[in-house]
């Protein structure tokens, strides 16, 4: 089985260094900090199933660093909560297939709320209707699932989370989040502690 595993692991790290890179990540950060960070709006991400929670963390990171994002679920959306949106939010989008059929729908709902609505989309297709709409499409490389039927979202959700990263590190080092900002927003648990610690430090 240890043979196994580190085999998982590989096609894994495989794909991480297979995700396309250019300057559409720079474009991507741009327009993050002009939405969120100039005009004051906030990043609203969403996706379904497995991808939606990957969005739902990305959102929670973004917040936890400086950048005010929330988590919208597509189908909460079609029965009130997108009345969250307001003039200047940016969306992130994320569908491996770029198929998902309440990802499409939000793009229209939100349309119709804020016709002039952003949208950076991650996905594998980049030939898909979602993709087709985005400002800004973020492809994943469409690396092969691990799972054994090659079907189960894993090594797409570990890319998927991969470039959430890319977006949030990004943007903290473009706004100059530093650890006193960290601190005021983590006053409980180990890492408030440590930040608060390093802050009176400097």
């Amino acid at each position: 089985m240890i043979t196994t595993l580190k085999e998982i692991i590989e096609k894994e790290i495989e794909a991480i260094h297979r995700i396309p890179l250019s300057d559409v990540y720079e474009r991507a950060i741009d327009l993050i900090v002009t939405q969120v960070h100039r005009k004051k709006g906030k990043l609203v991400c969403s996706g379904m199933g497995k991808a939606g929670q990957v969005a739902s963390n990305i959102a929670t990171t973004f917040s936890s660093t400086g950048t005010p994002s929330c988590f919208l679920h597509p189908s909460d959306a079609q029965h009130g909560d997108l009345g969250i949106l307001r003039e200047n939010d940016l969306m992130l989008l994320i569908s491996n297939s770029g198929k998902t059929r309440e990802i499409i729908e939000l793009v229209g709902l939100a349309r119709q709320l804020i016709p002039d609505i952003r949208f950076i989309v991650i996905t594998s297709n980049e030939t898909s209707e979602l993709a087709k709409n985005a400002d800004i499409c973020l492809l994943t490389g469409n690396p092969p699932e691990v799972c054994a039927l090659g079907l189960t979202p894993t090594t797409s959700t570990t890319v998927m989370t991969v470039i959430g990263d890319l977006l949030v590190v990004e943007t903290m080092k473009r706004i100059g989040f530093t650890v006193a900002d960290y601190a005021k927003r983590h006053h409980g648990g180990y890492l408030g502690a440590v930040s608060r610690m390093q802050s009176k430090q400097l």
